[in-house]
């Protein structure tokens, strides 16, 4: 009997993947090893991973460039969870013989915790429960703000942004849309405002929620002139991709109070920096891009991963992401 294949499962956080799937199934055909901790820059990435088989990575956490790829010769399999991931070079992967597989998973977590991100800011919920925790001298510290009536702007209509258009109608606010193709008619179809340009949108909008995918039209698309054309008690929202916004030109604005504030859950470098701006300007409400991270995305990630291997492992692979990739 051949020896087990060796599988790195990558960037394990919560320490939850065994528990997640019935690893069992693959008994005796891998021996896999888990990385808890974010592996750091490429020389790390490589040091770590150069004995593996097998790798399965969460999401976009860790990129696999063409550099990084050639530095793994025994690389066959990368699984990534989710059907796309834009930290991978495709073309490379399948010149260096690796397949890369996906997995199914779910739409709906990071629109909820946009909601959540944008709940905290207006209602100042950091600073009340933090405040309530510590015994503080005063029993409240801050006025929130209603949603009701407000403006919601959302940038991106696909299946994310609907679903925070959609909450924003629950919450009796007034919704406009704008997206780079057939924005109108997206909008009428979900029933709400149409913002005929992006300008339009933000300087109309109480509250800014992107929700667009990353790619070199998109990077930037909010930066020093988008962000002075916002209502100066305007807030956004991110939990897209944090290169949708230009990082420096935003701790600017929210440094200066020329914006009123930010949810976000992305960032330009993940994890974030332990002195980054982020972490302690008060107009700020982040979290550790947790946006897929809930324990029903994670069982479909994790499901669909152990099938994915199991498949390859008896030649039949399921999902590949780069068959197609020359």
């Amino acid at each position: 009997m051949s020896e087990p294949l060796k599988c790195a499962i990558l960037d394990d956080y919560q320490d939850v993947a065994m528990q997640m799937a019935d690893w069992n199934r693959l008994s005796g055909r891998i021996e896999t090893t888990r990385f808890e901790h974010h592996l750091g820059d490429e020389d790390a990435v490589a040091e770590a991973l150069a004995e593996f088989d097998i790798v399965l990575a969460m999401r976009e956490r860790t990129p696999f460039t063409a550099s990084l790829l050639a530095r793994l010769p025994r690389l066959r399999l990368l699984v990534t969870t989710g059907m796309a991931n834009a930290s991978i070079d495709l073309k490379a992967a399948r010149s260096h013989g690796i397949d890369v597989a996906g997995t199914a998973g779910r739409a709906g977590p990071a629109a909820e915790l946009t909601w959540g991100l944008l709940l905290a800011l207006m209602r100042t919920i950091p600073h009340e429960a933090a405040n309530f925790r510590a015994g503080g001298d005063r029993w409240q510290l801050a006025l929130g703000s209603d949603l009701i009536g407000k403006t919601l702007g959302v940038i991106g209509l696909g299946k994310l942004g609907a679903r925070v258009a959609g909450y924003g109608k629950a919450f009796e606010m007034e919704v406009l849309g704008f997206t780079r193709t057939d924005s109108e008619a997206r909008c009428n179809a979900l029933g709400i405002g149409h913002a005929a340009t992006l300008d339009d949108l933000l300087s109309r909008a109480d509250v800014v929620s992107l929700h667009l995918t990353l790619t070199p039209e998109t990077r930037h698309i909010i930066g020093a002139r988008e962000l002075a054309m916002m209502k100066p008690d305007a807030v956004i929202l991110n939990t897209s991709r944090g290169p949708l916004i230009d990082e420096a030109a935003l701790i600017a604005a929210l440094s200066e109070g020329r914006i009123g504030g930010a949810g976000l859950d992305v960032f330009d470098t993940e994890p974030l920096p332990l002195d980054h701006p982020f972490r302690t300007l008060p107009n700020v409400v982040a979290t550790p891009h947790l946006g897929y991270v809930t324990r029903q995305t994670y069982e479909i990630f994790f499901r669909d991963a152990v099938e994915g291997i199991e498949a390859w492992l008896d030649g039949r692979p399921v999902r590949l992401l780069n068959a197609e990739q020359g």
